[in-house]
């Protein structure tokens, strides 16, 4: 277990000679990234660097449920767009409105959703346009 700090002993002497006597040990001798720069050092601040930085180590993606939202909309649309038949564009549409009457109901976190669902004759008759 660590030593307690002494009472009549400042923070920083106390902290800087523990740091002192670990450099003296050889603790950090074998530390990964040892005599190299720390990355992300000379980058713009971002108090949420160590975050955004796990978040990509672990492969993870996160986004507040409206902006995923958005995301999942736009994918939508390209999927629509691509749509050969007007019951797969239907079928798009609806799976997309589930999603936005879901995240507006129960969004209470970030940002919130401004979508609406969509208008599927709108959209049916805009792909039939498209598709000419």
């Amino acid at each position: 277990m660590t030593e307690r700090k002494p009472p009549d002993v400042g923070w920083e002497s106390w902290v800087e000679r523990l740091i002192r006597e670990a450099m003296e040990r050889g603790d950090f001798d074998h530390l990964p990234g040892k005599g190299k720069p720390l990355p992300g050092l000379d980058g713009p601040d971002d108090e949420m660097w160590w975050i955004r930085d796990k978040l990509r180590r672990e492969q993870v993606s996160y986004l507040p449920p409206a902006l995923a939202l958005r995301k999942e909309l736009d994918e939508t649309m390209d999927r629509i767009a691509a749509a050969r038949t007007e019951a797969e564009v239907r079928r798009h549409v609806a799976a997309i409105n589930d999603r936005i009457v879901y995240v507006n109901a129960h969004t209470i976190s970030g940002p919130p959703s401004t979508l609406v669902p969509l208008n599927v004759d709108r959209v049916v008759e805009h792909w039939r346009r498209r598709d000419g």
